[in-house]
């Protein structure tokens, strides 16, 4: 009699520990170190939100600098195609193929708030960019903080300084201004950058305030230099997804988690990431011997010149490829707005 309700006991407890137990795991890759500022103020964090939001029913694995295979231009189709169960994604790093987002992209487009840049970038996706994506589950859409110049050398203070420097760019409207601005463009993913820095492939690039730790920018360049005003010089548009059939495998509680931790705020929130990480960035940067520089409003005027005149080319072009470029570009300009209105730049 004592071994049978033992034994009911231990059956008890088995299945009480069944129902909380874990039913899924999710591995989400990206192509950045762990220390950097979406992985460690925004992924991370999600992924422990959704942990506990399941209640331990859902389990989020997470691969940084693509330890699951593959090239950082091939995460959407590692997605796509369900070799991963989802991850972060520039959709720039395929030109040509998402062309709409790339008005997101376009020079002095963004504030330098991520967090608003971000608001702006969820909504544009709403509009423009559900298509794109229909085959993964999008999670989030959102840009990172100012884009900056890091370089060998001198800070850049003129449009004259940019002559000649090979400079890495992250996309087709960074480098189309880059090219305006008289450097030689070279197109590299972030994974490619310190080394083409440190072996002379590239004289420095544009990338963020928040990358500098991570990827040791403080050490390998030698200055770091900003425009003046509220707008970025340059600014990228990133995904956050799922594998659509993993999101579908998934009972109807369980994709309610995902949900709730999609959308609008998952956006936000990865800005206010990037502003989190600009912000230690800058620190580590005041703290070396790189040297700050600041272009002056009178440059930055001139810069914004050429700014424009790569949109008004990029709204011909998209306009010969069947889009409604002024549209796009109008409309983004008005997201922007209204999201600064919600979220003011600092620093």
């Amino acid at each position: 009699m004592k071994k049978a309700l033992f034994a009911g006991v231990a059956m008890l407890a088995l299945t009480a520990t069944g129902a909380i137990a874990q039913e899924v795991t999710i591995r989400l890759q990206h192509f950045v170190s762990p220390n950097s500022a979406n992985p460690r103020y925004f992924i991370e964090p999600w992924a422990e939100k959704v942990e506990a939001d399941s209640a331990g029913r859902i389990k989020v694995e997470i691969y940084p600098l693509m330890q699951l295979g593959g090239r950082a231009p091939d995460q959407y189709d590692m997605i796509r195609d369900g070799v991963i169960d989802g991850g972060w994604v520039i959709p720039g790093y395929q030109p040509g193929r998402f062309p709409e987002a790339e008005a997101l992209e376009l020079p002095f487009m963004m504030p330098k708030s991520g967090e608003a840049a971000s608001i702006a970038a969820w909504e544009f996706t709403q509009k423009y960019l559900a298509d794109d994506f229909a085959d993964v589950q999008l999670i989030a859409a959102h840009m990172h903080g100012r884009g900056i110049v890091y370089k060998k050398g001198a800070p850049v203070e003129t449009v004259e300084d940019f002559e000649g420097l090979k400079l890495r760019g992250p996309s087709r409207p960074a480098t189309m201004l880059l090219k305006k601005l008289g450097a030689t463009p070279v197109g590299l993913p972030v994974p490619a950058f310190p080394e083409a820095v440190s072996k002379g492939v590239v004289d420095g690039g544009v990338i963020t305030y928040e990358m500098a730790p991570s990827l040791k920018l403080e050490e390998l360049t030698d200055s770091n230099t900003d425009v003046s005003g509220d707008h970025s010089l340059y600014n990228l548009y990133f995904i956050w997804a799922m594998n659509k059939d993993k999101y579908n495998s998934l009972p109807d509680d369980l994709k309610a988690v995902i949900d709730a931790n999609s959308g609008a705020m998952a956006a936000a929130w990865a800005g206010r990431a990037h502003d989190t990480g600009d912000a230690d960035g800058k620190n580590v940067l005041e703290a070396s011997d790189n040297v700050a520089g600041l272009i002056s409003e009178a440059e930055t005027a001139r810069i914004m010149a050429l700014g424009d005149d790569v949109t008004a080319e990029w709204i011909a072009e998209a306009t010969a490829k069947g889009l409604d470029g002024q549209a796009l570009v109008e409309d983004a300009r008005a997201f922007v707005a209204a999201a600064e209105a919600q979220v003011k730049p600092e620093g």
